[in-house]
């Protein structure tokens, strides 16, 4: 985290990047229901089809310079909706434990509890991405992968799905420690905002 706001213009809001992002958001209801209705062949491709459109957003950001205000913001909110949902989803209908979606939510708001609290207290922070972070929504994505394909294919991954469970949920609370101690340090009152310069990558 980091006290320095986004080093990026405001831009033009309708963006392609960023309608491809409410594209994606659009499409979580649609897998929800594809869950309940055990629609696992949908459920998979909706989640794969999301995240292509996830990779290609970004590619067309940077390299056509539609980088926006909104899309900063928007982008990582459209893919935790979707990865939240499908975790409690998958874990509903007992296809992964319900006390990892648990775990990756709690994480989740931990996050946002913090940006709101930092902002309460006059030292707002932004959110920067740590590179465990980074791991963890690999993991994530991983697992909610297999996870749909494993019923979408009528496969047996129970050894993979079980390994890549421990792996996200070590990930998911080291990320959240790693994120408590960067606020932490943040809020400390010794620690002025104005020392810090430049957002970290």
């Amino acid at each position: 985290m980091t006290g320095d706001g986004p080093k990026h213009g405001p831009g033009h809001p309708l963006t392609l990047p960023n309608v491809i992002t409410i594209a994606r958001l659009c499409g979580v209801p649609v897998l929800v229901w594809a869950l309940i209705e055990r629609d696992w062949t949908l459920a998979f491709a909706i989640f794969v089809v999301a995240g292509l459109s996830d990779a290609v957003d970004g590619v067309i950001a940077r390299r056509w310079n539609q980088q926006s205000e909104l899309g900063l913001y928007l982008d990582p909110i459209a893919d935790k909706v979707l990865l939240v949902s499908v975790f409690v989803g998958l874990a509903l209908l007992e296809r992964l434990p319900g006390w990892l979606a648990i775990a990756v939510v709690s994480r989740d708001l931990l996050i946002v509890a913090a940006v709101l609290l930092s902002y309460v207290m006059r030292r707002p922070v932004t959110v920067r991405p740590l590179l465990v972070s980074k791991l963890n929504t690999v993991s994530q994505i991983v697992l909610a992968g297999v996870a749909l394909g494993e019923p979408a294919f009528g496969l047996s991954l129970t050894g993979e799905i079980e390994f890549l469970v421990a792996v996200t949920v070590v990930l998911t609370g080291v990320s959240a420690a790693a994120y408590l101690v960067d606020w932490l340090r943040h809020m400390n009152p010794n620690d002025d905002p104005s020392d810090r310069r430049g957002d970290p990558q």
